[in-house]
């Protein structure tokens, strides 16, 4: 009696894993339809040059004025904010770039140069690297914490954020 026990607790012990096996590669499956579903840049459409009159000032560095223009400020599809950043030394040196900032992730692109004819030189880098607090690069620091990102996501769509840098409000500031 014992051993047909022991037999029929092995058949309905195999017959629960031949039954939820299949259940284990559809979660598996699953898994892996969501890995790819992970989160996907869309194609960067460069602007048109920037104008004096659409340049916002948001952070002084001392040695470095920047600002960004409010024309050129987007959300993608991919829920990138992507802009155009001037930069301009005290000895007068301009630098324009077209760039996006991911608040997810708290990462920054470089996408473009702005030449002084107003073209464009694409970024040879195509990588999404951290964005960093430090004194050097603060300008990217400060457009995701005080006026793009809520936590890891964007704070609004991008006219409240132009509003924002325009009257100097930070997201904390809101409330």
């Amino acid at each position: 009696m014992l051993k047909k026990s022991l037999h029929l607790t092995a058949l309905l012990a195999a017959a629960f894993l031949s039954l939820s096996l299949p259940a284990a590669a559809q979660q598996a499956a699953d898994d892996e339809d969501e890995i790819e579903k992970e989160w996907k840049e869309v194609a960067a459409q460069l602007p048109e040059a920037p104008k004096a009159e659409n340049l916002v000032s948001f952070y002084d560095s001392g040695t470095q004025s920047f600002a960004i223009d409010v024309k050129s400020l987007t959300i993608a599809a991919d829920g990138t904010i992507r802009y155009t950043l001037v930069s301009v030394s005290r000895g007068g040196a301009k630098n324009i770039s077209y760039e996006a900032i991911r608040c997810e992730s708290f990462q920054k692109k470089l996408y473009a140069f702005g030449r002084p004819d107003g073209s464009w030189s694409r970024s040879r880098r195509n990588e999404w690297s951290a964005i960093s607090n430090l004194a050097a690069n603060k300008q990217h620091s400060t457009l995701a914490v005080d006026y793009f990102c809520e936590g890891n996501t964007v704070a609004g769509r991008a006219p409240a954020i132009v509003e924002r840098i325009r009257k100097n409000q930070t997201v904390l500031k809101q409330y």
